[in-house]
């Protein structure tokens, strides 16, 4: 798959851009099992102009990652084009426009998925912030506002036109939220539109290989984007190409080899941001990475209560010990 002159493998694997998630140490962990493109948080365009320093901190990239998008959001125009201008700067591989996030408090006010609640408007932006930068354009969004808006197969087209180089569908409205399963009818119908030509990647509920391997064969995309499946388990990245490419699952991971990986994970996460920061950052993952264990609720409780790598480290080591003979149950 090609995105401007960026060469990717055939059916490459991106991680979905994700708040409070995919920050650069997330990013490298994923790269390493597998992940063929990396997203950045979303960057706000207003923070950006106003030279925010934490969001400035989120373009911050490493060679280690690459190749790597920014993603920007916002619902001014100038201030995206400018914000776009500010991202390339950071000499990312792509600059991907945000259309597609539910939350109320960007999508009520016009930024994200509330774009496609102004079609004219959403096509504008893009445009211009194509004709702004050198670096490949790329686009993630969703099928429309709600039931009744299901406009992605026309948008898709409108958006190619303003010289994007990828397009990102989220089969979900912006009303289902992350509610019910993801529709992937329309991704198809995008896909297989005879007049589209640019890459068509999609995402949601991409929670096993199997499934991966369903989608591109049922919908015929170029590529897929795993998103929260990947929370807790970056390693999912290495069991869905292992079974694109072999078309054999891995054996899923011993719950002792599960927490080395977990570990890992925490660890690198107090190295970037320091203990207590670290440790706080990680409760997303811990708190999903082992459901499914039988009787963990109180050790979840404890787990995720503590705020000492030292503590949190014995509670793991009494994980792989108490279910020592246990294969992980995260297959969903």
């Amino acid at each position: 798959m090609k995105i401007g002159n960026l060469e990717l493998r055939k059916e490459p694997l991106l991680l979905a851009p994700m708040e409070d998630v995919t920050d650069q140490m997330f990013r490298k962990l994923c790269k390493r099992y597998g992940a063929d493109l990396m997203y950045t948080e979303f960057v706000s365009s207003d923070a950006l102009v106003r030279e925010v320093d934490k969001t400035m901190k989120k373009m911050k990239l490493d060679d280690a990652e690459r190749p790597v998008g920014i993603q920007i959001y916002g619902k001014e125009i100038d201030a995206m084009v400018e914000a776009a201008k500010i991202a390339e700067e950071a000499k990312p591989d792509i600059i991907d426009i945000n259309y597609g996030c539910p939350v109320k408090k960007i999508a009520t006010k016009g930024a994200g998925a509330g774009m496609l609640r102004d079609i004219p408007k959403m096509i504008e932006m893009t445009r211009e912030i194509v004709k702004a930068v050198k670096a490949p354009v790329t686009v993630k969004t969703r099928l429309g506002w709600d039931e009744d808006s299901k406009n992605i197969v026309e948008v898709a087209e409108q958006l190619q036109d303003t010289g994007i180089q990828a397009l990102t569908i989220h089969g979900r409205t912006r009303a289902q939220m992350y509610t019910g399963e993801a529709d992937w009818t329309l991704i198809g119908e995008v896909k297989n539109n005879p007049r589209m030509n640019i890459p068509i990647i999609g995402n949601g509920d991409i929670s096993t290989p199997e499934k991966a391997r369903r989608y591109l064969n049922d919908y015929g995309v170029d590529g897929l984007m795993v998103g929260r499946p990947s929370i807790g388990r970056p390693w999912i990245f290495k069991e869905i190409r292992h079974y694109l490419d072999t078309g054999e699952l891995l054996p899923a991971p011993s719950i002792p080899g599960h927490v080395e990986m977990i570990r890992e994970q925490v660890n690198k996460s107090v190295e970037w941001l320091g203990e207590r920061r670290g440790i706080l950052h990680s409760r997303r993952h811990l708190a999903i990475t082992f459901k499914g264990l039988d009787h963990f609720r109180p050790l979840k409780i404890k787990m995720l209560r503590t705020e000492s790598i030292e503590d949190l480290n014995a509670i793991l080591d009494e994980i792989a010990e108490r279910w020592a003979d246990h294969s992980s149950p995260c297959s969903e």
